[in-house]
């Protein structure tokens, strides 16, 4: 059930007990006003309208904008009609109005709907017409205008932080039920396929011939589908704050939340690892921090492909048979990823050569991408040696010039 549907079933309750004892005031007093028959007529659409909508008021989905507009409307008439019914000199002497307090019934409505803006729009509303209706202030209307006031926009505050606070708990169960389902799976993968890609390599190995080659190609997806399933079970950062409508808590760098493709916000930090955990294999080691390493949304994601076009330039210049190391450094100042090869390197002139031919890899995938997130890209090849790749992304967007 809903935090705020206890206030929803008191509201009923609320509207209709105020409308009964609108109608007790005006028979109790019913000799002195001026016209009767105005104020009959008033109640009875009153009790009626009251007692037809008593399932609008039952909760926010069926409380809607045109039913808050006519009840309001139906307020600020009986306030209005109050010294033509009453007469203004029973008016003067602060008569109740004719709906009396029935009135904070349709500014809680609001409330409860829209929140405290909602309720304060309708309480200044009520207090124009309470105004008018007397011909002046009083230091009586001037204390009915301000309570009313006052309570409906406190109680409109608090039904917004309820809401973000139910929100919270939803999500956080939903991440919790989320982890959950993923550690079963990973039991199940472990217990089962992982043990048998493993035993096909040991066989393979053992074989020889064709079957190696079989068993070197199921090592690779063990450790493949082993960081992926490792990576699955990465817990979410949680990062909380404050918000006008209350506090929150979100899942950084995790699809649904704010933060990722659909709902970014660039504000909201992402958290690197998961984008670089695809290139871990067999034959390449990913080295990074136990932490998240959180970037802007936009800068994670160009330099995962920066990372991801030096990897293909591994495999495409280095051979199948090299090897490879990613190392992720979450430095205060700035996150760096080195990607480092055992190939053969590049001889000296070839970059230039190739960017010459049309053949952009490294001067626009790499170099553009740091550029445009105001880092470097540093590349180091020695003929025979291998190479190393070295991107730097500032976490204050200050820009930089890619070197070589």
């Amino acid at each position: 059930m809903s935090v705020e549907q206890p206030l929803w079933r008191a509201l009923t309750g609320y509207r209709v007990l105020t409308a009964l004892y609108a109608v007790g005031v005006f028979a109790s007093m019913h000799d002195s006003y001026a016209r009767p028959q105005v104020a009959v007529g008033y109640h009875v659409v009153l009790v009626g309208w009251t007692a037809a909508t008593l399932g609008k008021v039952s909760g926010a989905v069926r409380c809607t904008r045109g039913f808050l507009a006519v009840d309001l409307t139906l307020a600020l008439a009986g306030i209005l009609l109050t010294p033509l019914a009453a007469g203004r000199e029973l008016t003067v002497e602060a008569a109740p109005t004719l709906p009396s307090i029935w009135t904070a019934g349709a500014v809680l409505a609001f409330a409860l709907k829209g929140g405290w803006r909602w309720a304060a729009v309708a309480s200044a509303l009520v207090g124009i017409a309470n105004i008018v209706q007397r011909g002046g202030f009083s230091r009586d209307t001037v204390h009915n205008v301000l309570l009313v006031w006052v309570a409906s926009i406190a109680i409109g505050y608090v039904v917004e932080v309820a809401r973000a606070s139910e929100a919270t708990l939803a999500r956080a169960l939903e991440i919790e039920a989320t982890t959950r389902e993923r550690e079963r799976l990973a039991r199940d993968i472990h217990d089962g396929v992982l043990q048998v890609l493993a035993m096909v390599q040991r066989r393979g190995t053992a074989l020889g011939g064709e079957a190696a080659e079989l068993g070197r190609m199921a090592g690779e997806q063990e450790s493949a589908l082993r960081t992926l399933v490792t990576g699955g079970l990465v817990q979410p950062s949680r990062a909380s704050g404050d918000a006008a409508d209350g506090a929150f808590v979100r899942a950084v760098g995790e699809p649904g939340v704010p933060g990722d493709a659909g709902g970014e916000d660039p504000r909201d930090p992402c958290d690197l690892r998961p984008l670089l955990g695809g290139h871990a294999g067999a034959r390449v080691t990913l080295s990074e921090p136990g932490a998240p390493v959180l970037l802007p949304p936009t800068a994670a994601r160009e330099l995962a492909a920066a990372v991801g076009a030096a990897m293909d330039n591994v495999r495409r210049h280095a051979g199948e048979d090299a090897r490879a190391w990613i190392l992720v450094e979450d430095e205060p100042d700035e996150v760096v990823v080195t990607v480092r090869d055992d190939g053969p390197g590049i001889p000296a002139g070839r970059l230039e050569r190739a960017e010459g031919e049309g053949r952009l890899g490294v001067a626009q995938s790499i170099r553009g991408r740091l550029r445009d997130l105001g880092g470097t890209a540093e590349l180091i090849s020695v003929p025979g040696q291998g190479t190393e790749v070295e991107l730097r992304v500032p976490r204050n967007g200050t820009r930089g010039r890619a070197t070589t």
